[in-house]
């Protein structure tokens, strides 16, 4: 009699004890169901011809809704459905950025750094770019090394260390202590390209490939010694322009081989094998014929982290090609996808408050987010007043411009579009399923390792919206302004 009682129980306590694991699994797998039940959605708002700038706007619930009819629009989104996990967004951190940034009083250049990267004050920006020698965006072309210098005995980052280098520092300070950091060169030194120019496009001499790769090692050594961390490099911003600024044209094939047979060699012998490696770093038009030629190759693709793009594709009078990201994406999947810069062109300050420049922002995040793309990088962080500076007179804009005659910040309505991502969607999210019933909308949403929900939502539109925000029988009813971006936030 004892053993038929003591078996039953035994059993009872191992099936109890497996389903105590089985939930214990199911909580550190991350695989639990969402549930909206409890939740309250925070509505933060940027609208066209109002005050909202990432203003708290209303306050929700949810409500049984269990299948929409065709006339209500709605945003069906899925916490449950992941993919990619976010990187970062944040901007570039170049010299133009750092001299203006130099001729501003303490407080303004105080309220700037908040501005960026708090993440409560400010928009929490965790990625950064900087240049390997100068860009257009410097006030002049150098190097950091003596015109011939093959051994690279001369190099020195001395020129940094007057703006550039305190500039990126107090960013990091202001990031919490730290910020994805990536580097990028224009053009190497003149006595190393065909056609001894840094600008003007040009090639790399095959006889200084082991010199270059050698240049990359030294700079981020170099970079890492004066207190800032780099987390990876492109090999070449946009090597198929040439440009009248700092410029190098690399063709798929020799950018393939320069990555296989120098630098990912001399990357990892030099011990900095940790540091990402990203190929590219142009438009969004060819880049899938770049990621066929430089990732079908084994010996190549081993040494790349991923893809960066950038957004002018639509110089030639078209659109932005966003399926190509979504290709590449899906024929690559091992590979990382991050837009590495963008920026409005053709600077007139008398359109610091055209709606456009926002909405041109927001379109191309909310796309190329849905694409894959893990981390999504702007152009300069800080302008002047009259775009630049910069040494070739190639005026962009900024999110924020100084007017540096009188210390003022000038804030467009880009810096708050990146907000509505940048602030509420933080690295280590991961992307959800957030689709939209009309066209007018688009969206993207992501959560948060914190179970932090945050989906955007753009009206492109004229009309005001109301649509309503579903998870699975659940929806909350949710209004949006004409020319405005959403992030709900539950």
């Amino acid at each position: 009699m004892r053993k038929c009682i003591l078996l039953p129980i035994s059993l009872l306590l191992l099936i109890s004890c497996n389903r105590q694991k089985q939930k214990a699994d199911t909580q550190a797998t991350g695989t639990e169901k969402f549930k909206v039940e409890g939740k309250q959605i925070i509505v933060y708002t940027t609208a066209d011809s109002t005050n909202f700038r990432l203003s708290v706007t209303d306050t929700l619930k949810f409500k049984e809704l269990i299948q929409p009819v065709e006339t209500q629009i709605c945003i069906f989104t899925d916490p449950d459905r992941k993919f990619q996990t976010f990187l970062g967004i944040g901007g570039a951190l170049t010299d133009a950025s750092a001299e203006t940034f130099s001729k501003l009083p303490d407080a303004t250049q105080e309220e700037f750094l908040k501005a960026y990267y708090d993440t409560q004050k400010g928009i929490g920006y965790t990625l950064a770019r900087t240049s390997i020698n100068s860009c257009d965006f410097s006030s002049g072309s150098y190097t950091y090394v003596t015109e011939g210098d093959k051994e690279l005995k001369s190099f020195n980052i001395d020129h940094d260390l007057k703006f550039r280098i305190p500039f990126i520092k107090k960013a990091i300070t202001a990031a919490g202590g730290r910020l994805t950091m990536f580097v990028s060169p224009w053009s190497p030194p003149a006595y190393m390209k065909d056609n001894n120019d840094m600008s003007h496009g040009g090639k790399l001499n095959p006889g200084y490939y082991q010199t270059w790769a050698d240049y990359y090692v030294k700079f981020i050594k170099a970079y890492e010694k004066s207190g800032i961390p780099v987390w990876g490099m492109t090999i070449q911003n946009e090597p198929m322009a040439t440009q009248r600024w700092e410029s190098c044209i690399y063709s798929a094939a020799d950018e393939r081989d320069f990555l296989k047979n120098y630098l990912g060699p001399t990357i990892q012998k030099s011990g900095l094998g940790d540091k990402k490696i990203i190929v590219w770093d142009h438009n969004r038009d060819l880049m899938v014929q770049r990621a066929n030629i430089i990732f079908g190759d084994p010996e190549a693709s081993k040494y790349a982290w991923g893809m960066g793009f950038h957004w002018y594709e639509d110089w030639s009078g078209g659109t932005q090609m966003f399926d190509n990201v979504r290709l590449v994406h899906e024929t690559y999947p091992d590979k990382n996808l991050m837009f590495t810069e963008g920026c409005p062109e053709s600077f007139n300050s008398s359109k610091y408050n055209n709606w456009g420049l926002g909405e041109e922002y927001g379109r191309s995040m909310i796309n190329d987010f849905n694409n894959g793309t893990v981390g999504w990088t702007d152009w300069n962080v800080l302008l002047d007043e009259t775009g630049g500076p910069n040494h070739v007179q190639n005026f962009c804009f900024a999110p924020v411009h100084a007017n540096t005659k009188t210390g003022q910040l000038i804030y467009t309505n880009s810096y708050y579009y990146i907000g509505h991502f940048s602030k509420f969607v933080r690295p280590g999210a991961k992307r959800i399923i957030s689709a939209a019933s009309r066209s007018q909308l688009l969206t993207t949403a992501f959560i948060n390792e914190d179970g932090k929900v945050a989906v955007i939502v753009m009206n492109q539109s004229n009309l005001k919206i109301t649509y309503n925000l579903c998870i699975g029988p659940d929806a909350a009813e949710v209004k949006i302004l004409p020319h405005s971006i959403q992030t709900l936030v539950l």
